[in-house]
C-alpha cells in the first residue's frame, strides 16, 4: 500500500497523467469538429410553402430544398384546395430544418368519400332531414305529391333520377326529398270505394 502512495507522488505518475489529460483533449477537439462537420451545425434550410402546390411540383419543390418527403393520404376532401394537391405538411412552412429533413405532406383526394342513403322512405320529412345530415347529404329541395302522409317521403331524388335507400352518394350530394301533401288523388278513391 506504501509503494502505491509513493507512485501517486512520483514524477513518472504526473507524466502520464499530464499525457493523458492532453491526449484527452486533442480526442475531444478531434471529436467536436468532426461532429460539427457531418451534422452541418448551424445549418438550416428553410421549408417551402407545399399548400395547394401538386404533387409533381411539390417533389421538385423539395428536392431543390434538399429535403426528403413522405406524401400522405387524406381521407378528408377539402373544396378549399384543388384535388390531388398538398392541404397539410409538417413542420409547418418557414420551419428551419436540417438538410435531409423528412418533411409529412397530406394530399387532398379527388373527392368527397361515399356515404350510404339512410332508409327514410315513409319517415317524415324533419326526421328524414335529420338522418341525411347525420351522414353528410343535404336536402336540396322538397317536392310533394298526391299521397295520404302528409310530409312523409315516398322517393328520393338525385340529379333528378330517383335513388334507393343504399345507395351511395358523394358526402356533401344534394338530393330532393318526393313527400306526400296529404290528399288523395281521385284515381285511389275510386280503387278504395271499390274494394
Amino acid at each position: 500500500m506504501r509503494n502505491f502512495f509513493n507512485f501517486l507522488k512520483s514524477r513518472v505518475f504526473f507524466i502520464q497523467l499530464g499525457l493523458a489529460i492532453v491526449l484527452l483533449v486533442v480526442v475531444s477537439i478531434f471529436v467536436l469538429r468532426w461532429l460539427s462537420s457531418t451534422t452541418n451545425h448551424g445549418e438550416f434550410v428553410e421549408v417551402p410553402n407545399f399548400a395547394k402546390m401538386s404533387v409533381p411540383d411539390m417533389r421538385k419543390s423539395a428536392e431543390e430544398a434538399k429535403l426528403r418527403y413522405e406524401v400522405l393520404d387524406s381521407a378528408n376532401f377539402n373544396p378549399e384546395y384543388p384535388r390531388f394537391s398538398i392541404i397539410e405538411q409538417n413542420p409547418p412552412a418557414g420551419s428551419k430544418v436540417k438538410e435531409n429533413r423528412k418533411i409529412y405532406l397530406t394530399v387532398n383526394p379527388s373527392g368527397y368519400k361515399k356515404v350510404s342513403v339512410p332508409n327514410i322512405i315513409q319517415v317524415t320529412q324533419r326526421n328524414a332531414t335529420s338522418m341525411l345530415r347525420a351522414v353528410g347529404l343535404d336536402v336540396q329541395r322538397v317536392t310533394y305529391i298526391d299521397q295520404l302522409g302528409k310530409d312523409m317521403v315516398y322517393y328520393i331524388k338525385y340529379k333528378g333520377k330517383q335513388i334507393k335507400p343504399g345507395d351511395k352518394l358523394p358526402k356533401t350530394s344534394k338530393i330532393e326529398l318526393v313527400c306526400g301533401n296529404g290528399s288523395i288523388t281521385d284515381q285511389a278513391r275510386v280503387q278504395a270505394d271499390s274494394e
